[in-house]
């Protein structure tokens, strides 16, 4: 997949396409229908399928700073979602003053048309663009009728009569209903990061974790979970997660640890993605560490019960193997 960040990168080759454009922030069904929609055209004109998308996504560019709207996805799990799923090219736009001031029209003509030669766009029928949110479905029909490009309505794609929605998923997850947040996305939520070194907290509570660092500015889930975390050197391996901002410690930043199940192994450095299968509980403050680490080794049992009634961890600590130094 070619990643195209902004336009001033667009290059004559990149003209021609068929496209759709929006947030895609989960990648969940709804959007896997969608890019669906674009196989049949890209295969008959023989043209790349194209996303556009945006970053920041426009919500949080025009919402209050102190109240950031919690996102599913950083860009770099997105174009990870959207290259497994086989897209050619991704244009990422920076959603900034200039784009959200520029008119609907501009940005059809100079864009849609001249750079980017779209020949078959697929778009929802609420869809808004350009200054003052002028822009709409039927504009975008006119246009296409006027330079020569079809545009077509995005079919919706419904889980028990309700539209799959990026929203109806980040409250899913806001009340840890995990299994229908599952069912929407067609696969666990998942987070993914590079291993980073912490304060060691959680080895003096004799439960080394991994961390790692969340790098958005609102998540939409919080409190202790039972996970699967995996990476290029680790096979999915049972764990416990924590996120949020640790307030027994003092926390200030917003965070994710994992403390693997008869672990034992150097991750350091290591991207690895870590997939939310089950809510144990919200995040909250303990008066003392002895009682958080009480707290924890509750947590543990909770999950440890969850995994293996799923036959998950039916084998001894000892069978499980890793490549990796001896050494967390």
């Amino acid at each position: 997949m070619e990643f195209i960040r902004g336009q001033h990168n667009l290059r004559p080759r990149h003209h021609g396409c068929v496209a759709t454009i929006g947030n895609f922030d989960g990648v969940h069904l709804g959007h896997q229908a969608i890019l669906a929609q674009l196989t049949e055209p890209a295969g008959r004109l023989h043209l790349p399928r194209l996303v556009l998308t945006f970053e920041p996504q426009p919500q949080e560019f025009f919402a209050d700073p102190a109240a950031p709207p919690a996102r599913l996805m950083r860009l770099r799990e997105k174009l990870l979602a959207l290259d497994e799923l086989g897209i050619e090219r991704v244009l990422c736009l920076e959603f900034d003053q200039r784009l959200a001031a520029t008119p609907a029209q501009i940005f059809i003509e100079d864009l849609l048309v001249q750079r980017l030669g779209v020949r078959y766009l697929v778009i929802g029928d609420d869809f808004r663009f350009g200054h003052r949110r002028a822009g709409d479905f039927a504009m975008l029909v006119a246009a296409g009728q006027q330079h020569g490009f079809e545009v077509v309505d995005n079919h919706s794609y419904l889980i028990d009569n309700e539209r799959v929605s990026s929203t109806r998923i980040r409250q899913a997850l806001g009340r840890g209903d995990l299994e229908l947040a599952m069912r929407l996305l067609g696969r666990p939520y998942d987070i993914c990061g590079r291993v980073a070194h912490g304060d060691q907290r959680g080895r003096t509570l004799g439960f080394p974790t991994a961390n790692i660092h969340l790098y958005r500015r609102a998540t939409p889930i919080s409190g202790v979970y039972a996970v699967s975390i995996s990476g290029s050197e680790l096979k999915p391996w049972p764990g416990v997660a924590n996120v949020g901002r640790r307030p027994t410690v003092q926390g200030v930043r917003e965070q994710l640890e994992v403390h693997l199940l008869d672990f034992q192994g150097d991750l350091y450095g290591k991207h690895v993605k870590i997939d939310f299968l089950h809510y144990l509980r919200p995040e909250r403050h303990f008066a003392s560490l002895d009682a958080l680490r009480e707290q924890i080794q509750q947590d543990e049992q909770v999950a440890r019960d969850w995994f293996a009634a799923r036959g998950i961890l039916q084998a001894s600590p000892s069978s499980f193997s890793t490549s990796l130094p001896l050494v967390l």
